[in-house]
């Protein structure tokens, strides 16, 4: 039986997925944070919170790396851990230098923080040919302004380390780009405290759906486990609202896909670990969105779970302790696995969702939940402003995406009146 160290986490799906395969593959983890009230808030209200099954939890500054080593080596001497891991993409580059510091198993540290960093995997791919959208990196004003011009409108404007679609924006004129790069600089510190690096990132906007390659890399060899059907919207058009796995693609483009995204690993240097790599299909072939060197969010390897019974949290877990995951699928009666996103409407305090009788209902859905009422709803503007889900299975074909839909369709959101002068 191993001993799992886990360096912070996400506070959604991924705070309970991970705890979860860490135990089902036999072993044990410890769990270290700066804020445990942070996680606390999250708890569900029937149950303990997931990571408060770990055999200890840690509480230091995770946001002072050259302090956090020193801690976790004097702890390590008395716990013995053999493996370090988050899934909390802020903490990505700590988990991975703090692994390499103690010996264990992991990817080079070097390699995650390029994934993870949008503007250096963007290089890196550049020099190693991956096609990939048209890019400029800014430290001002007047640069951001000039490599708009050189871009194009409309375009892209994105954060180089932030998630959950947090601040990416699609502006069509220089008015709407000042007003990008306005809210993104009077955002200094992330939702962990952290300083941000103050860069923009300008891209050329891309033309066809989006799709992400689920993978496993294992000594330099990686493993496409499949390919995931997105659906976006929101206020910016980039938040995610729903999933299918997996995507029906042609055989043939879903192989250039996946071939692509194995690619952009190659030009990031990640050769040890699970990816979640976005793409859009352009007219002109795939061409890649981001890498994030970790287990995909949303619940989407629960998808992959319930169609191919491949644990890819678990898997994240093995390859952090330098074993060798299974990743053979199996035929567990699903054909397809899909996920869909209740959006707030308008921001406002919720009163109440109503039409879930049709969810209870239908004998396809796997889980679901929506937000109580008092819940104050904020704009549709990212990833982390979601009022609930659901999760549906077909086993006879490719049937998920549409029901997942029509549910989450279905479902209505009431507000309070606000007071005058109170946004709703």
């Amino acid at each position: 039986m191993a001993h799992v160290l886990v360096v912070e986490s996400w506070v959604g799906a991924m705070s309970g997925l991970l705890p979860r395969a860490i135990r089902e593959a036999g072993h044990r983890f410890s769990f270290l944070t700066r804020d445990l009230h942070h996680y606390l808030r999250s708890a569900p209200t029937d149950r303990p919170h997931p990571l408060l099954a770990a055999e200890n939890v840690l509480t230091t500054e995770t946001n002072d790396l050259p302090g956090l080593m020193s801690f976790v080596e004097d702890v390590h001497r008395v716990l013995r851990f053999d493996g370090v891991v988050t899934s909390c993409d802020y903490y990505l580059g700590t988990a991975a230098r703090l692994a390499a510091h103690l010996g264990l198993p992991g990817a080079a540290p070097e390699a995650v923080e390029c994934a993870y960093r949008k503007d250096l995997a963007r290089a890196a791919m550049r020099r190693a040919g991956v096609p990939q959208p048209a890019f400029a990196v800014t430290e001002d004003w007047a640069a951001t302004s000039n490599a708009a011009d050189g871009i194009g409108y409309p375009l892209v404007v994105k954060p180089v380390d932030l998630c959950a679609g947090m601040y990416v924006r699609r502006v069509r004129d220089r008015a709407e780009l000042r007003a990008a790069y306005d809210a993104l600089a009077g955002f200094p510190v992330n939702a962990r405290r952290q300083p941000r690096t103050p860069l923009v990132l300008l891209e050329e906007l891309l033309d066809g759906p989006e799709v992400s390659v689920e993978t496993a890399t294992v000594d330099g060899v990686t493993t496409v486990i499949g390919v995931t059907d997105k659906s976006l919207a929101g206020t910016s058009g980039f938040v995610e609202s729903g999933h299918m796995f997996p995507a029906p693609l042609d055989p043939d483009l879903a192989r250039a896909v996946g071939a692509t995204a194995t690619a952009a690993l190659a030009a990031v240097g990640l050769d040890h670990g699970v990816a979640h790599t976005e793409l859009r299909l352009t007219p002109d072939g795939p061409r890649v969105v981001e890498v994030n060197p970790r287990p995909a969010g949303n619940q989407i390897t629960e998808l992959v779970r319930r169609v191919t019974g491949i644990d890819l949290p678990m898997g994240y877990a093995q390859l952090a302790l330098g074993e060798r995951p299974d990743l053979t699928p199996t035929d567990t009666g699903v054909r397809s696995a899909a996920i869909a996103f209740l959006l707030p409407p308008r921001p406002g305090t919720v009163t109440g969702i109503t039409g879930t009788e049709a969810v209870v209902a239908e004998p396809r859905v796997v889980d679901w939940a929506v937000k109580p009422a008092g819940h104050r709803a904020g704009e549709a503007s990212s990833n982390n402003h979601y009022l609930g889900h659901v999760m549906v299975v077909d086993p006879a074909g490719a049937g998920a995406r549409s029901l997942a839909d029509r549910l989450v369709a279905g479902l209505r959101v009431g507000y309070a009146e606000e007071p005058a002068g109170v946004p709703a």
